[in-house]
């Protein structure tokens, strides 16, 4: 079977640069060894995040270093076996995150964002999709006067640098808009400029589905067979094509290593569960607990929390103790019922030193494309960077300058 493109990997952004090079006229598979969007993009806080300007850095400060070395903070947990081959990246992901360095980071970062809800609203209008969107922003609340007003002065630098909208919210605005939350908070902080998702899974099938019917085709394969000549076999038998986009998140480095690509891919782990509120307890927005570092977020199946990041090997097996650690602060931040999943859902985020992603043509290869390293904001980039990368292979004008997200700065 002969196409003109492979898309390896059917998370959030494969299928966005699928649909993107269907639209354009190109014959596209798109394989993956599960379901479309049954991966890392099924497990994220749902936010498509306008005001993500700067990427999230590494922590500098001393206070905040050595609380997550004692490994019981509740929004970094590490396994202690993984520390010494993840060293090197840590070391580059913490110089890059010096304050002058991450703003340099952050011009280039936000030429992405700026581009992401109007990409979403497009394909999501294209793929009867828009009733999964939802334009109601999302809040940060805060358990302490001194967080608060931290945290906004970061939103002001963030509206003066680049226009992001926020609006503060003492006390009593935030429990008219979230009647349900603890009274004790001290406040919120609203990007009234993003959305939230009600159901990621969902949102990516019917992206997929969008792009079956344009024309394209998904096969369930195994991206470990591709070759050069690109050909790469699946259930439906052997597919080749002349041109290959590896889109495959925190696997891509077991393709971009095989070809002779050193690129410094690392992981950041993460769980959800589900619960039920309580009798007639309603969420809003998707909510983040500053001081503790996991997200509430209303979706289809129920309040879904979210925790922070895992520093471990991406295959090691679950420990889900950070979202253990967790469930009893949230229970008091908002009234949680019972849990809904048989188990907590474990996904890895694909991440960069610079907390940039790979996005552009490999350099000793023809014809191979990478489309990868996009850590928390995955599904709020998809679009942007199907769009990016169909417009670079097909010689178009593109959205935005890709020259930062080449694989030449490794």
């Amino acid at each position: 079977m002969k196409f003109d493109t492979v898309v390896l990997g059917a998370g959030i952004v494969g299928v966005c640069v699928a649909v993107h090079l269907q639209k354009r006229g190109r014959a596209v598979a798109l394989i993956d060894r599960k379901l479309p969007g049954n991966e890392t993009s099924f497990g994220n806080a749902g936010l498509i995040q306008r005001e993500g300007v700067y990427p999230y850095a590494f922590p500098r400060g001393l206070g905040t270093l050595l609380r997550y070395a004692r490994n019981q903070s509740p929004d970094v947990r590490y396994h202690a076996n993984a520390m010494l081959e993840t060293a090197p990246f840590l070391w580059r992901y913490w110089r890059n995150s010096h304050p002058a360095k991450h703003a340099e980071i952050a011009k280039s970062y936000a030429t992405l964002i700026e581009h992401c809800i109007s990409e979403h609203h497009a394909l999501a209008a294209a793929a009867g999709a828009s009733a999964l969107l939802r334009p109601t922003g999302w809040i940060k609340v805060f358990r302490s006067s001194i967080t608060r007003d931290a945290e906004i002065q970061i939103a002001e630098r963030w509206h003066r640098e680049y226009g992001v909208a926020f609006e503060t919210l003492d006390a009593s605005r935030l429990q008219q808009m979230e009647p349900d939350l603890d009274k004790r908070l001290q406040g919120g902080l609203r990007y009234p400029e993003s959305d939230s998702v009600s159901d990621p899974n969902a949102l990516v099938t019917a992206y997929a589905r969008y792009f079956e019917t344009l024309g394209g085709r998904f096969f369930i394969g195994d991206a470990d067979t591709l070759r050069e000549g690109w050909q790469v076999d699946t259930q439906a038998g052997t597919i080749e094509a002349s041109s290959v986009v590896v889109a495959l998140g925190p696997w891509s480095d077991r393709v971009s290593t095989r070809l002779g690509y050193r690129l410094p891919l690392a992981v950041k782990r993460g769980y959800h569960m589900h619960y039920a509120p309580r009798q007639t307890a309603r969420l809003n927005h998707p909510v983040l607990d500053v001081e503790n570092g996991y997200v509430l977020a209303p979706m289809a199946r129920g309040i879904r929390l979210t925790t922070g990041a895992e520093i471990a090997r991406r295959d090691a097996d679950k420990t889900p103790a950070q979202l253990d650690a967790v469930e009893p602060i949230a229970r008091t931040l908002f009234p949680l019922g019972e849990r809904l999943d048989a188990e907590p859902w474990m996904g890895r985020r694909p991440c960069t030193p610079d907390m940039m992603p790979i996005i552009g043509p490999a350099r000793n290869h023809q014809g191979l494309w990478f489309a990868f390293g996009h850590a928390h904001h995955g599904l709020t980039l998809g679009p942007v960077t199907g769009r990016l990368i169909a417009e670079m292979m097909t010689g178009e004008d593109t959205l935005v300058d890709p020259r930062p997200f080449r694989v030449e700065r490794f």
